[in-house]
């Protein structure tokens, strides 16, 4: 059986894929390691840690301790590290940008290089795999057409898409520089199970239930494209297994939809739900708010590359 080493795998989209390897990956023992912040929840995979006693370890501790970094590499020897590990709420970064730059950059340096000590220790296996899940933010914004591709020049536009970006680079410069097998990806907007209620669709689903405001940037009309969690998770194993390293791959799932219109389809399916009707329906609750500063007005990802070289695709 073989070993992953996932960081931030107690988060909303690591939490989601190390459930998605241990219930359809069976030759996968996942090491999860998790700071747990305040986004990070082992309660997450409380129902599956007994489940997969022998598959799943859990461990409590930052990608920025090299001490820490160096003690699970040695003794679990992964074949794979898939890092997830990020500071990701774009609001928060405005706030306080150098936790982004410290977890994000810094946390990211830190763990390539234990991996490159653990990977010329082991003799430089060239199985083993290094993938770095980054975001489509990096690429900045779109204007009403087109789309990223992997070869869309980087113009991140907040804290956290800078720090994103720096991320990157470092991980495809140990690539070249040492050799290190390493891929990274960039995702669209995900949503599911176990997001953090500061983005957009949790948020506004728990604000609906209990009739507060819903805010809404601006005019509402920027443009996102949602993925599902899961369709993400199994991109990521296609990577892992097909991926050539050195490459960079776009996973998105082709669903572009204002954040107005989003906000406004939930009023309407919870309403159904919740039996509000005319004036009393939930879109009442939506209050348009103040723009964020330097908030990207439309995302869109080319995902041609991923499904042509790879086989993915987003089943939902």
């Amino acid at each position: 059986m073989k070993t992953m080493l996932v960081t931030g795998g107690a988060g909303f989209i690591g939490s989601n894929f190390v459930r998605h390897v241990l219930m359809a990956c069976s030759r996968w023992r996942v090491v999860n390691l998790d700071a747990l912040t305040y986004a990070g929840n082992a309660a997450n995979l409380d129902d599956l840690a007994a489940q997969f006693r022998e598959r799943y370890a859990f461990v409590h501790g930052d990608i920025n301790d090299n001490d820490l970094l160096a003690d699970i590499l040695a003794q679990e020897a992964p074949d794979a590290v898939v890092h997830f590990a990020a500071e990701s709420h774009v609001d928060r970064s405005i706030l306080g940008p150098m936790a982004f730059v410290e977890t994000n950059i810094n946390g990211t340096a830190r763990l390539l290089m234990a991996c490159r000590q653990m990977w010329e220790t082991r003799g430089r296996p060239t199985a083993f795999r290094f993938i770095h899940v980054s975001t489509d933010e990096v690429y900045g914004s779109l204007g009403a057409t087109g789309q990223f591709t992997e070869r869309t020049p980087y113009d991140p536009s907040s804290p956290y898409s800078a720090s994103k970006a720096g991320s990157d680079h470092l991980v495809r410069a140990w690539h070249r520089t040492f050799g290190l097998p390493a891929m990274v990806t960039n995702c669209s907007n995900n949503y599911g199970p176990y997001q953090f209620p500061e983005k957009l669709i949790p948020l506004t689903i728990l604000n609906i239930i209990y009739e507060k405001p819903l805010p809404v940037y601006g005019d509402g009309q920027n443009v996102r494209d949602w993925l599902y969690v899961i369709d993400h998770c199994e991109a990521l194993v296609t990577v892992l297994e097909k991926g050539v390293p050195g490459e960079t791959y776009n996973i998105g799932g082709g669903a572009e939809r204002t954040n107005i219109a989003v906000v406004e389809l939930l009023c309407d399916l919870l309403d159904e739900r919740l039996g509000r009707q005319g004036s009393n329906g939930s879109r009442r609750l939506i209050q348009f708010v103040s723009d964020r500063p330097g908030h990207d007005r439309r995302y869109a990802i080319n995902a041609d590359k991923i499904k042509r070289e790879l086989g993915w695709q987003p089943r939902f």
